[in-house]
């Protein structure tokens, strides 16, 4: 089985929409593995954004996923990165197709609700980030 990871970012977590976010995935066929609700510090914002640090959108990106406590959470399943990225949809909220968590809950290119693995090799370094391996739950 293939695990990923999935932030709901601060926006959603303000609005009240982690539960309905969770839950849609679960609907899907994934299973939730581990959960965790946090404030991510801009050290662990750092690392786990690393790849976008020479980007112009960068630090307000940082700037956001520090603001507020976030959700993390894995979720396992067969092609489960594949199968949340479609759940998800396009980064940005507008471009989305319609019935996906972007489109629906999306505000706009940052503040898009919902962070999710975009590999199953980013994805085991991204859970290892927010979870140690004793706390995934193991069916």
């Amino acid at each position: 089985m293939e695990r990923t990871l999935v932030l709901v970012k601060p926006d959603a977590v303000n609005r009240h929409l982690s539960g309905v976010i969770i839950s849609r995935l679960e609907q899907k066929g994934l299973k939730l593995v581990a959960l965790r609700m946090l404030h991510m510090d801009e050290g662990l914002g750092r690392r786990h954004y690393a790849a976008h640090e020479d980007k112009a959108f960068f630090p307000e990106l940082l700037r956001y996923m520090t603001s507020s406590p976030i959700i993390a959470a894995v979720f396992e399943g067969d092609a489960a990165v594949e199968l949340v990225r479609r759940e998800m949809g396009a980064t940005n909220p507008s471009k989305a197709e319609p019935g996906t968590i972007r489109r629906d809950f999306g505000l706009d290119m940052t503040r898009n609700s919902i962070h999710g693995s975009d590999s199953p090799e980013t994805a085991a370094i991204e859970i290892g980030l927010f979870f140690e391996d004793s706390e995934i739950f193991r069916y």
